[in-house]
């Protein structure tokens, strides 16, 4: 079985010879032996047991909480959760670092073709990539509400044509009109829009947002702070009080 000097296994857990001796006067890494000269080996054993001590300091565990867990009858099973839950904190992590770099890709895309831009500019991407994955999500929610809606008209007409029947087209209008209605208020209620000149977010209108053209990021509005008509691009506004 292999042994290890002291500087050895600080090499291998990467560690200072002094973090490894402070380790044995605390009693919690003490060498198997001692050879004739007096120098500390350890065992293949220890050197695990000095990875899970690193392992428990870099969750911020203090000495001596360390040194309790260790002497545990079953020291496996807290070490087990404290696994886990550093799983989900790294997890955590890489999300926000993930959505970070993501943040930079679509400011960087935003940016690309513009020759002469501001801070405005960037102010303005920054504004609409911050609502982005809600109104993703909202545009998909409709989606999927409206898509029975669809399904039931495009019956309805096909079996009026065919078999002349026309009730079921007057069933669809009784739940087309309330979907719509309560639909577009829901819809209206959560969105706002960017003027292209002023920069200024603004909520227009049901009624103008309602009729107005669009495309499926921007519809062409006016604008309540400085009176541009024009497409104004949607952001997400559901957490407006």
């Amino acid at each position: 079985m292999s042994k290890y000097t002291t500087g050895e296994i600080a090499k291998l857990c990467n560690v200072t010879v002094r973090t490894v001796q402070y380790y044995d006067t605390r009693g919690i890494l003490i060498p198997s032996e001692l050879s004739e000269g007096g120098r500390r080996l350890y065992s293949e054993d220890d050197l695990k047991r000095m990875k899970i001590i690193c392992f428990l300091r870099e969750t911020d565990l203090p000495i001596d909480a360390i040194s309790q867990i260790l002497k545990e009858e079953h020291p496996e099973k807290v070490i087990t959760l404290l696994i886990e839950q550093q799983e989900s904190v790294l997890s955590d992590e890489i999300s926000e670092k993930q959505e970070k770099l993501e943040k930079l890709h679509e400011l960087k895309n935003g940016l690309k073709g513009k020759k002469d831009f501001s801070l405005e500019t960037i102010g303005d991407i920054a504004v609409i990539m911050e609502g982005k994955k809600k109104l993703k999500k909202m545009h998909g929610m409709m989606i999927l509400t409206g898509l029975p809606v669809s399904v039931l008209q495009w019956f309805s007409i096909i079996f009026w044509i065919v078999k002349g029947i026309w009730w079921p087209f007057v069933v669809w209008l009784f739940v087309a009109i309330p979907w719509a209605v309560l639909g577009s208020r829901y819809y209206f209620n959560h969105v706002k829009y960017i003027c292209p000149e002023c920069h200024e977010v603004f909520k227009p209108t049901l009624k103008e947002a309602f009729w107005a053209g669009h495309t499926p990021t921007a519809r062409k509005l006016t604008c309540t702070s400085c009176g541009h008509k024009g497409f104004c691009v949607e952001l997400w506004g559901g957490d407006d009080k």
